[in-house]
């Protein structure tokens, strides 16, 4: 399907990674209502894609993975049309969260606002030495919305959180690297090939192994140890009596890769 404002690109042959890219390059890719709505139908689009094992999210150009938000758009918008809006980001950004595969962030360039908050909310993120981050929210006004203070605080910590949601300064990709907000950082135009490196490790996982530790490590990360662990071992469960359990082990012995069934 073709969308006004991304674009879905096959990264190899079988289809097993696709690239989503937010195509607005001549708005640094800023997010309007028709983005949100794509995004939340691209993703569905992709949840029922039976090949697919993992998506990486970019943006289009070498200039911004996001700028966030059109505050263009935005300009005079009602209180009740902003509210409208935001409930479809709020879908959009979860949607991306809630993800069953894998979703690795590739950032080039700015991603201020919403931008930083999208790439929160994917798995990881890889980003090119040229990048720039921050949630400028209360320098209009607001606050992030997008999950980002969330997003921030548990990956940068409470502290250093509060200092950049509170200032809405910007940080680059090597203080996003030592503070555990960013996984890699490639050299400029290259976060995409970098992301794609690690897509193609994971490919090397079974897929179905990939699926619930996904599941356990985020909702377990979100609870006590004790019920985290309880997640994990029901998944631990299910995978012992799959079929690619047994592959797994009789590959290893045979000393081949394994053929993964999805089973």
């Amino acid at each position: 399907m073709a969308y006004e404002t991304l674009l879905i690109e096959n990264a190899d042959s079988a289809g097993e990674i696709a690239v989503l890219r937010l195509n607005r390059p001549q708005a640094m890719n800023a997010m309007n209502t028709r983005m949100f709505l794509d995004m939340r139908a691209a993703l569905r689009e992709l949840r029922e894609r039976a090949d697919l094992r993992c998506v990486i999210l970019a943006g289009s150009g070498l200039k911004a993975f996001s700028a966030g938000g059109d505050l263009k758009e935005r300009n005079g918008m009602s209180d009740d049309t902003w509210r409208r809006q935001h409930e479809l980001i709020e879908e959009a950004f979860l949607a991306v969260k809630d993800f069953p595969l894998p979703i690795i962030a590739a950032v080039e360039g700015h991603a201020h606002g919403g931008g930083l908050e999208l790439a929160l909310m994917c798995d990881f993120i890889v980003a090119a030495e040229s990048a720039q981050f921050s949630l400028a929210e209360v320098r209009r006004g607001i606050m992030p919305g997008g999950g980002g203070i969330q997003n921030l605080v548990r990956a940068a910590g409470m502290r250093r959180a509060k200092q950049y949601l509170f200032t809405g300064d910007r940080f680059d990709a090597a203080q996003a690297h030592e503070w555990g907000v960013v996984n890699e950082i490639t050299a400029a135009g290259q976060a995409v090939e970098g992301a794609l490196a690690i897509a193609r490790r994971i490919l090397q996982a079974a897929p179905m192994s990939v699926r619930y530790v996904k599941l356990a490590a985020s909702r377990g990360g979100e609870v006590d140890f004790h019920t985290g662990y309880a997640m994990d071992i029901a998944a631990y469960n299910v995978l012992v009596s799959s079929a690619d359990r047994l592959e797994g082990v009789q590959a290893f012995n045979e000393k081949r890769p394994p053929r993964w069934s999805n089973h």
